[in-house]
């Protein structure tokens, strides 16, 4: 539905307007003259203003100027006599949507509507992506240099090292890591870096959506082409014309998004759902995931064609635990970052508290850590964060002092090496939820390597519990 104003002193033509377009299922409004149809914008601010052309006193034309003045994205259509079809044209050139000449038929009308108000569709969603990508360009301009992607360690010099390089092709990117480690932020910088970034960053979580309505995300789709489909809708991929469009958690895409995916990378160009007009864009994609694809085409989920399509340039981010000399620095990032959304007082991290961090494994890499440093906040009474404001999972480690006592002839070192084995190989399985490659990918393990385990220690899906 949508908020439609018309214009028109003649009241038999302006009733049967207003009558065609509530039967469409909009909110319409009516003004018997210009000067009420411009107190009407005002009060209102409709989708859609339909105006006469030929007014006693305040015209048409004085109403389009004067609406695109104080709103140049304001959609108007004028309707006109037949013999004023050249006043129409000077509309037009004056920023009109576009017009009907009278008389017309209730379908010439509905038709134009449709497309007015799908054009407006559009413009919101090209807007409200503007609005996303300067918010991004901002973060990923502060965090390229350091306020976002933080780390000095050798791992992650190489990381901004790629960052670099790749950044000034448009050869696509195919980003691994795992899950928090930041995938979306070096996307962002990759972008950033390149010579699309003043075009748009638009992406898309691959796994947050069902397949149909993943490849109507993507791709688009023309109106009436499913249930609900009640405009044309711009896909990604022509949002991000000109930028950079970042696929995340691309091993979950299905079958069917796969193979057109795989020829919008071969070819630029694709229909919309339920549509045949060919749409060509100019997008470089950047994809990431946590899964192992080599593995994912094994087991016959994944494309093999459509895997060496992405992974023409890959990179590999390196998990939290990889890069510990980098926790006291984003220990401090995370702090200043955090102090507004805490209200707390804290400056820093204690030396027992930073002992802990160090010594923890971070499943969950920078985003679990950001998560414990803004829990450990809200919870301080000091300055500085202490072992006891940390989570147990966290400080239990430091409190333990991490000493294993000596066997003393009980067991053999096999024995215990074994037992420690299994125990690391069922939290692992109960933490990926019963998911083996996932399972393989948290223990850095071959899944076949797993599969052996699994069966050596006897642990099946009723250790989930």
């Amino acid at each position: 539905m949508a908020k439609v104003l018309v214009v028109e002193d003649n009241n038999t033509l302006r009733e049967g307007i207003v009558q065609v377009l509530k039967r469409m299922g909009h909110d319409v409004t009516s003004a018997a003259n210009g000067k009420l149809g411009l107190e009407a914008w005002r009060a209102s601010k409709p989708d859609l203003v339909l105006t006469d052309l030929k007014m006693d006193q305040v015209d048409g034309m004085t109403v389009l100027r004067t609406i695109r003045e104080e709103d140049p994205e304001a959609l108007v259509m004028i309707v006109t006599a037949f013999g004023s079809i050249e006043r129409a044209v000077d509309a037009m050139k004056e920023g009109a949507f576009d017009f009907i000449p009278k008389p017309f038929p209730p379908d010439l009308l509905r038709t134009k509507v449709s497309k007015a108000l799908e054009v407006r569709d559009e413009r919101r969603e090209a807007a409200k992506l503007r609005g996303e990508n300067e918010m991004l360009r901002r973060d990923v301009a502060a965090g390229y240099d350091g306020a976002s992607i933080v780390g000095s360690s050798e791992p992650m010099r190489r990381v901004f090292t790629m960052v670099d390089k790749v950044g000034r092709t448009d050869s696509t990117v195919h980003v691994f890591g795992e899950s928090g480690t930041g995938k979306e932020l070096v996307a962002r910088a990759i972008h950033d870096s390149s010579t699309r970034a003043s075009g748009p960053f638009v992406k898309v979580n691959c796994s947050a959506l069902a397949e149909t309505l993943l490849e109507s995300e993507l791709f688009g789709h023309e109106k009436g082409s499913f249930t609900g489909a009640m405009a044309r809708r711009m896909g990604r991929f022509e949002l991000a014309d000109g930028g950079t469009l970042f696929l995340d958690e691309i091993g979950d895409i299905g079958a069917t998004t796969q193979l057109k995916l795989l020829r919008v990378l071969q070819e630029r160009e694709f229909e919309r759902v339920g549509g045949s007009e060919t749409v060509s864009v100019d997008v470089r994609v950047v994809t990431a995931t946590n899964k192992d694809l080599k593995v994912e085409v094994e087991e016959g989920r994944f494309r093999e064609d459509l895997f060496y399509r992405l992974h023409i340039i890959p990179m590999t981010l390196p998990a939290l635990r990889e890069r510990t000399s980098d926790i006291p620095e984003l220990a401090r990032h995370f702090v200043e970052k955090l102090a507004t959304r805490t209200r707390s007082s804290v400056t820093g991290v204690g030396d027992e508290a930073m002992g802990a961090l160090m010594a923890y494994g971070w499943p969950g890499n920078v985003r679990e850590l950001e998560n414990v440093i803004e829990r450990a906040m809200v919870f301080a009474e000091g300055e500085k964060i202490a072992l006891e404001d940390l989570p147990p999972v966290v400080s239990g480690g430091a409190r333990r002092g991490d000493v294993l006592d000596i066997p003393r002839g009980e067991r053999s070192l096999p024995e215990i090496l074994e037992d420690l084995e299994r125990q690391l190989i069922l939290r692992a399985y109960r933490e990926a939820k019963g998911v083996k490659t996932e399972t393989a990918r948290l223990l850095g393990i071959k899944p076949s390597a797993l599969y052996y385990k699994l069966d050596k220690y006897e642990v099946t899906e009723e250790a989930l519990g």
